[in-house]
């Protein structure tokens, strides 16, 4: 992962403005195997992350990784978030930082 190149946060409804770019978004786990993890994003939304998953996963994840053409993203870094989240705020976080205050975060 490119330490410069920052990771705009996203839901899953953002996704198709960012393909091929660096996103960061919290998701939900549904359910998970050796190569993908299938989730639920702030945006009530399914969302795909292929790529290898840490083990143990808590019920909530991070994930930094470059978005796909098929609207998945391909994980580059997971960081397990706990078993608790306010995705409605992280939600709006996401309105907010592809937004009017856009320029607050990149």
């Amino acid at each position: 992962m490119d330490p410069l190149s920052p990771a705009v946060i996203v839901n899953a409804e953002l996704l198709p403005f960012y393909v091929g770019r660096r996103v960061r978004t919290v998701m939900q786990v549904v359910r998970s195997d050796v190569l993908a993890v299938i989730g639920k994003s702030p945006d009530e939304k399914q969302l795909i992350v292929k790529g290898s998953p840490p083990a143990p996963l808590t019920s909530f994840v991070e994930v930094i990784g470059i978005v796909n053409s098929d609207k998945s993203i391909k994980a580059e870094l997971w960081t397990n978030f706990g078993d608790e989240i306010d995705m409605l705020s992280y939600h709006k976080l996401c309105q907010l930082a592809n937004g009017e205050f856009k320029h607050l975060f990149l």
